[in-house]
């Protein structure tokens, strides 16, 4: 079943207030073409003001706390994400497991409260250049799914991102039988996990995603779109990508 591409941007701690007119012309590709569906992730600081620049683009958050509310110091709800006007939230990148120490249980209380929250949960995955040397890739990943996804996700309110975090920013990409082999292998976890939603869950890539590999990308069988890092910063850099995945959904 072809589903319907996203492409989502992550921009990371980067950007700034003058960085948000990037914003317009990325909102007029995604206009243009409407056939796929556009994110842009911003700092927390820049979401509102993205909001209100640009509303009838979906704005993200690049992360949210599994609690509605409490003691947690630096942390922000989806009831705060939600009020500010953010759509969806990446959950479980590979930054924040590698760097926070996010384990799945947490990552997977996220993306539960991102959809009780009428969100959608991008939720990451992904394996180590140790763990694809060690032919431990797929198993990595099948328990990332497995420790991730909560089990009321939907086609509607779940993604996952396939991020081999050997490739994020590195300029390296796996080769496209390595990327269908793994989404592949993703799609049947997903359906043992949460049944017949799992062949409506997009799965995105996201590994150096760039403009002169992104349609070769996205052509892959069970490549959903992709999540989107550096090159998401700016519209000549992104713009090129949304084109794409419109060439590659035929």
């Amino acid at each position: 079943m072809a589903l319907r591409k996203l492409v989502a941007g992550n921009w990371k701690m980067n950007g700034s207030l003058a960085s948000l007119v990037e914003l317009d012309l990325i909102l007029a590709a995604a206009q243009a073409h409407p056939s796929v569906d556009v994110a842009v992730c911003p700092p927390f600081t820049l979401i509102a003001p993205a909001v209100a620049r640009v509303p009838a683009l979906a704005v993200g958050a690049q992360d949210c706390h599994g609690q509605s509310k409490g003691a947690h110091t630096g942390c922000v709800s989806t009831a705060m994400l939600v009020e500010v006007g953010a759509r969806l939230v990446i959950v479980g990148h590979s930054e924040r497991r590698a760097d926070q120490h996010e384990t799945d249980a947490e990552v997977q209380a996220k993306a539960a409260a991102a959809i009780s929250a009428g969100m959608v949960a991008i939720v990451c995955v992904g394996e180590t250049e140790a763990d694809r040397d060690a032919g431990r890739a797929m198993a990595v990943v099948e328990s990332q799914l497995d420790g991730s996804i909560p089990r009321d996700g939907t086609g509607a309110t779940l993604v996952v991102a396939y991020e081999p975090v050997w490739a994020i920013g590195t300029g390296r990409t796996p080769s496209t039988g390595d990327v269908a082999d793994m989404h592949a292998a993703i799609r049947a976890r997903l359906a043992g996990l949460i049944g017949g939603e799992g062949a409506r869950v997009r799965i995105l890539y996201g590994g150096s995603v760039k403009p002169d590999n992104a349609r070769e990308l996205l052509a892959v069988a069970d490549v959903d779109g992709a999540l989107v890092g550096g090159a998401s910063l700016t519209a000549a850099q992104f713009v090129p990508i949304i084109e794409g995945a419109v060439a590659a959904s035929g």
